[in-house]
């Protein structure tokens, strides 16, 4: 067992009405604390998910666990090849390694915290994600980026007969 050592002496308060927000309504990502004030113990973000909508597509990070908990609704989780239905109050922790996804629950909504520890810089990471929503950079811009932000994508037949993308 490894213990995680941060260096960081002062508490991290962040205000809900002060969270930088990226995305709006089916997807809203509030960024909470970035590695960089967490002295590298964690990074955290809030997802809001509408009327079913996806949130990440199958990935792993080789060097973090991520923890998701259901503030409220119900959201699908990929872990590796099980599926599980995660709703308000539910807890779901995925290993380092492990492919995992997340989506809210079709015609549902889900409102998600979720934590990466060890920390790994992802406020860019988002910011990103952004910018290939709003067409600046192409979608294949992430397999540029994934060894930054520890996140490597794979492709999950679980996952794509629970969450088939339109016209496949």
């Amino acid at each position: 067992m490894s213990l995680i050592v941060a260096d960081f002496v002062e508490s991290v308060v962040v205000r809900g009405g002060e969270a930088e927000v990226i995305g709006q309504a089916p997807t809203t990502i509030r960024l909470l604390a970035d590695s960089s004030s967490t002295g590298g113990a964690l990074s955290t973000q809030r997802v809001t998910l509408t009327d079913g909508a996806d949130g990440a597509k199958p990935h792993h990070h080789a060097n973090a666990a991520e923890l998701f908990y259901m503030l409220d609704g119900t959201a699908q989780l990929l872990s590796g090849d099980q599926i599980v239905t995660a709703q308000t109050g539910d807890l779901v922790v995925v290993p380092p390694g492990r492919a995992h996804a997340f989506a809210a629950a079709p015609g549902l909504n889900a409102d998600i915290l979720i934590v990466i520890t060890p920390g790994v810089e992802r406020f860019e990471y988002f910011r990103h994600l952004e910018r290939i929503a709003h067409g600046k950079v192409p979608p294949e811009s992430l397999l540029e980026v994934q060894e930054l932000y520890d996140t490597y994508f794979h492709n999950s037949a679980a996952w794509n007969t629970l969450r088939p993308r339109p016209g496949k």
